[in-house]
């Protein structure tokens, strides 16, 4: 498709089209069935703190876990051509390990966040590098891999507490899943804008970017340029279970304990939406993280917007489904040829119309 044919409002999106073109109509169709939808107002939490309040920052605040699992599926999508279905139960593996560390001292403060955290991310890397290794070195499909851990990663969680759902309570955790005293904005949303910006660094003064993508596109073509492919491949699960632990880590924090049967349930299909609504191939090759994060943002935005509308939570996942589908057919290479075919004739006839006019 050439750059003419991707303009949106005379703005060249490019990859970009697609989810932003969704948001578009997800916000009109709000505010024309409820003007005062995405309204933002200052209220009190239980605490007596400041904070916004509104649709709007629901939207923003409860995708924020699927944002930052769709970062680094994106990644794993584009170097190796398949998807990770493992991410809710390793997030819940990294959230009971965060919970098990935080219960060991008598009281929690910074450093132990920290050093649980730590902790969750070192456990939620091994595990993505065993998925990363079944994928790079022995050639599995990467959803036949990730069945494996997607199948016991919540057995497993359940293990490293004793079976037990324990509870945390301290000031710094429920700040975390909540808000920072003073801060009015939801501190998972700052979350999800510090990873954005640390990965926007690593793709700035590293390489990563570029190999990934050429590992993607041609995996024979990139080993003969130098190119590492089973290393990129790997990394890519590795730093995906860094998102998996940031996920895993917030929402526990929000709860205030570990429901390992529940925590992030059934989040892997709407984390690979997400990338595929980003306009992301999932075949693998060339990406971009920011539409990733659009497409969390579209996902959660019809999830609310279903809510708003009185749709039960049984029904909302088939709407879910329809809609979605839309989106990934209408974005899909197929339709996208055809769309060009369809902008070329429009610009030819202009084009005769404009020369017989000047005749």
């Amino acid at each position: 498709m050439d750059n003419k044919s991707k303009k949106v409002f005379g703005l060249n999106l490019g990859q970009l089209t697609i989810p932003i073109i969704a948001i578009c109509l997800l916000v009109i169709f709000n505010l024309i069935r409820d003007p005062g939808f995405f309204a933002i107002e200052i209220t009190h939490n239980n605490d007596g703190n400041a904070v916004l309040a509104g649709n709007l920052i629901s939207i923003i605040n409860a995708a924020s876990e699927l944002a930052i699992l769709a970062i680094g599926m994106t990644l794993v999508t584009a170097a190796c051509g398949g998807q990770d279905i493992s991410v809710g139960a390793a997030a819940a593996i990294a959230g009971s390990t965060f919970v098990k560390i935080l219960k060991t001292p008598e009281t929690i403060n910074g450093w132990t966040v920290l050093l649980a955290f730590l902790c969750a991310c070192i456990v939620a890397m091994i595990f993505g590098s065993f998925n990363g290794t079944l994928v790079a070195v022995f050639k599995i499909q990467p959803m036949i891999a990730t069945l494996i851990l997607y199948t016991c990663g919540r057995s497993i969680a359940y293990w490293i507490n004793g079976g037990a759902t324990p509870t945390v309570e301290s000031p710094i955790i429920k700040a975390i899943g909540s808000n920072i005293p003073g801060m009015p904005i939801p501190t998972p949303v700052l979350i999800v804008i510090g990873v954005a910006i640390l990965f926007k660094l690593l793709f700035h003064f590293t390489s990563l970017e570029l190999f990934t993508q050429s590992v993607g596109i041609n995996g024979s073509a990139a080993r003969l340029n130098g190119i590492n492919s089973t290393f990129i491949k790997l990394l890519s699960f590795i730093i995906l279970g860094v998102c998996v632990a940031f996920s895993g880590c917030i929402g526990v924090s929000r709860l205030g304990l570990i429901n390992h049967e529940t925590l992030l349930l059934d989040v892997e299909m709407d984390t690979i939406l997400a990338v595929a609504i980003g306009g992301n191939s999932l075949g693998g090759g060339k990406f971009k993280i920011s539409g990733s994060i659009i497409g969390a943002y579209v996902i959660q935005m019809l999830t609310i917007t279903l809510y708003a509308m009185k749709v039960s939570s049984t029904d909302v996942k088939a709407y879910k489904a329809i809609v979605i589908v839309l989106l990934v057919v209408i974005g899909s290479p197929v339709i996208k040829a055809k769309f060009a075919k369809l902008m070329s004739r429009v610009k030819m006839n202009q084009t005769r119309v404009s020369t017989k006019g000047a005749e």
